[in-house]
């Protein structure tokens, strides 16, 4: 897509991020009401694939993509389908269940933070004090969360809180995997399209031996549609955030972490009609306030808008 002048192709790339942000936070709530009758994560998963699939298989169809693979790119997606999905979801859907949908939000904020750690740790990043000044400030947000007595409407469970960690940490080495084993001759929607299929292959005996089968062939309740409504628009906003990068680049499209979190939780409000202690409020400040010190410093360097045919 080309656009002729240079604000023009910025109010574009703006729009479609805070559209993709908030769309993408509207699946935290969603998540919390496909746990809320007791479904298991490996079952909600096997959908979640499913539907990931069905969506991406139809963006590639169009495109008249054909898969050519080796043993190369076959461990690449195992890795991905692991810390990009199985791993993280089934310990997002887990922490929903007993954390509210909002604290679920501002955990997701992590994700870049421990992508920073783990890149400064694999020496593609450099150190930057301010960044990891933001890293430390995010990790005291969620102490913010799990500590105070007064902070959780259950303090019992605090716990959970470090069982939503686990979910942007496998995030953060999903995108590390990402940025330095990535095979050539790969693109992003095809990626997450094959990390999907051999995703779905690793679960099903998985879910099968744990007895976590969701059944949807019979009348469809609140958390059936919640589970359909949320893989569709994740994969359509993965979808559209793959857009976003080539048509602002990487730099600009981090920042779509700040809607998602800033949406998560007002959709939690709104939706599940939850309301937080000040403790929670303080943190979701001090994970914003991370979040702008932890993101890449952006210039006009990085924002070359438009140049891409996506």
């Amino acid at each position: 897509m080309r656009v002729d002048t240079p604000r023009k192709r910025n109010i574009i790339a703006w729009v479609v991020m805070l559209g993709i942000g908030a769309f993408w936070g509207s699946t935290i709530p969603l998540a919390k009401v496909a746990v809320s009758t007791g479904h298991q994560p490996l079952g909600l998963i096997v959908w979640q694939l499913v539907i990931a699939i069905v969506v991406l298989g139809i963006v590639l169809l169009f495109k008249g993509w054909r898969p050519r693979l080796n043993r190369q790119k076959l461990f690449f997606y195992f890795l991905l389908s692991v810390f990009g999905t199985l791993l993280p979801n089934s310990f997002s859907y887990l922490a929903a269940a007993h954390l509210p949908a909002g604290v679920m939000a501002i955990a997701i904020a992590m994700v870049p933070m421990f992508a920073l750690l783990m890149a400064l740790g694999i020496r593609i990043e450099k150190f930057s004090l301010s960044r990891v000044s933001g890293v430390l400030i995010g990790f005291t947000a969620m102490v913010m969360i799990a500590a105070p007595q007064a902070s959780l409407p259950d303090p019992d469970k605090a716990v959970f809180v470090l069982v939503a960690l686990i979910a942007p940490f496998c995030y953060g080495i999903e995108t590390n995997l990402i940025a330095v084993k990535t095979p050539k001759d790969t693109d992003a929607i095809s990626t997450l399209f094959m990390a999907s299929a051999v995703g779905l292959i690793v679960i099903i005996p998985i879910t099968s031996g744990a007895g976590q089968w969701v059944d949807i062939t019979g009348a469809w309740d609140a958390p059936i549609y919640a589970l359909i409504a949320s893989s569709v628009i994740h994969a359509i906003t993965y979808v559209g955030y793959i857009w976003l990068v080539g048509f602002g680049g990487p730099v600009f499209g981090v920042q779509v972490a700040y809607p998602v979190t800033l949406s998560g939780v007002l959709f939690s409000i709104v939706f599940l009609g939850e309301g937080y202690s000040p403790w929670i409020w303080a943190a979701l400040v001090l994970v914003i306030l991370g979040l702008v010190l932890v993101q890449p410093k952006l210039n006009d360097e990085n924002l070359e808008l438009g140049k891409a045919n996506v």
